[in-house]
């Protein structure tokens, strides 16, 4: 019997390769012999160069950059020596995670470090650059990665422009004299669930710029200083990407990439997919289980296990799903190639004692789906 173990990680609990060890072992009691492989998953967000890694035995690397308030940061991005192709997750540079609530402001977070990480691996040699661009604390459009990356950014003074969103207000000139040359000889890959335009109310300001820290005001303005952003970006460059789908993600990061470094825009859980080989590890497998902290309608929109159960429908395979919760709406899957869906917790425990109790908790469901399993089945 052949399975597939490819989980996204837990949230706060466990990483994806974490979650796909406690499974195996749970399986393992019931079936010793059956032939497990594990492909860690990722959807674009947090844990993707975790799980890129630990498929592919890449390389983690390190390097300090400017955090989203400027402040020095170490950020680890992964790196595959033999296909030259970095996976750099904007989240360990620029993210919200790096900033208290006290401290999160979407009017002065820059993507500045995400754009060292970029200059980090450039200098590397890469060949391919996949961005990983969820869990942002930014609204500057990128800018901050494109002036890490030699853009320059003039006032009407001819004074350089100073960090975040707000700042775009005040832009008056672009020059692409020192862009880095080397970005002309990379492929660009933006992996993200978001396909939000840059402006306007499903823009990057409107949909995420609350959760960063905004008032409604200056939603209003970050949105305004956005759209002037991309009116200059039109006069020098070739291509106005402002309304294309995932021009809005990380707060526009994903303009800037799309604009500035002729990036293609895919979906994480994709992108993963490709990495780790997972399409051809389905193929002629028995089952498929994947998972991930909280299973809803929401991942619907692109998160792990819609990616995975996707690949294993064309293939024939079933697909099981076992989660930290089931929220509302997860039937909505049973369409999506999802066959059963099981959470964690078997009565009444908190989130602490769940987070903690993860492993034996894994081991355990996948346990007693490999027995329900084996009944239906008559092994």
């Amino acid at each position: 019997m052949k399975i597939i173990i490819a989980p996204d990680s837990f949230k706060d609990s466990l990483s994806a390769a974490g979650v796909a060890q406690a499974i195996v072992e749970g399986l393992a009691q019931v079936w010793p012999d059956a032939q497990m492989i594990q492909c860690p998953m990722a959807d674009g967000g947090e844990g993707t160069v975790d799980a890129v890694l630990a498929a592919c035995h890449g390389e983690l690397r390190r390097q300090t950059v400017h955090g989203p308030l400027g402040a020095p940061v170490q950020a680890r991005w992964g790196w595959l020596a033999d296909s030259h192709t970095a996976i750099i997750e904007m989240a360990e540079a620029s993210g919200l995670q790096l900033l208290p609530p006290d401290q999160r402001d979407a009017c002065r977070t820059t993507t500045f470090g995400t754009g060292e990480l970029i200059r980090a691996a450039l200098q590397a040699g890469a060949r391919r650059i996949i961005l990983a661009i969820g869990g942002s604390a930014t609204n500057d459009g990128g800018a901050g990665a494109m002036q890490a990356l030699g853009v320059q950014m003039f006032d009407a003074d001819d004074q350089p422009l100073p960090p975040g969103g707000l700042a775009l207000a005040q832009l008056a000139r672009i020059s692409l004299d020192s862009l880095d040359p080397r970005v002309a000889e990379v492929r660009f890959e933006i992996a993200a669930d978001v396909n939000n335009p840059l402006c306007g109310p499903h823009g990057a300001s409107a949909i995420f710029g609350p959760q960063k820290g905004a008032s409604p005001q200056q939603v209003q303005q970050l949105d305004a200083a956005l759209g002037h952003f991309a009116d200059h970006c039109a006069r020098v460059l070739p291509t106005d990407v402002r309304d294309e789908p995932g021009s809005g993600a990380a707060g526009g990061l994903g303009f800037a990439a799309k604009a500035f470094l002729g990036a293609q825009f895919r979906a994480g859980v994709e992108v993963v997919a490709d990495l780790v080989g997972l399409d051809a590890a389905v193929r002629g497998a028995d089952l498929v289980i994947t998972g991930e902290g909280r299973f809803d309608a929401q991942t619907l929109r692109g998160k792990t296990p819609f990616g995975v159960a996707r690949i294993a429908r064309q293939h024939g395979v079933p697909v099981i799903v076992i989660a930290g919760t089931l929220g509302e709406g997860y039937e909505q899957m049973y369409s999506h190639g999802v066959d059963a869906a099981f959470a964690l917790p078997c009565g009444p425990i908190s989130l602490e004692q769940a987070c903690s109790e993860a492993p034996r908790l894994l081991r355990e469901r996948a346990a007693d789906i490999a027995r329900v399993w084996r009944v239906a089945a008559g092994r």
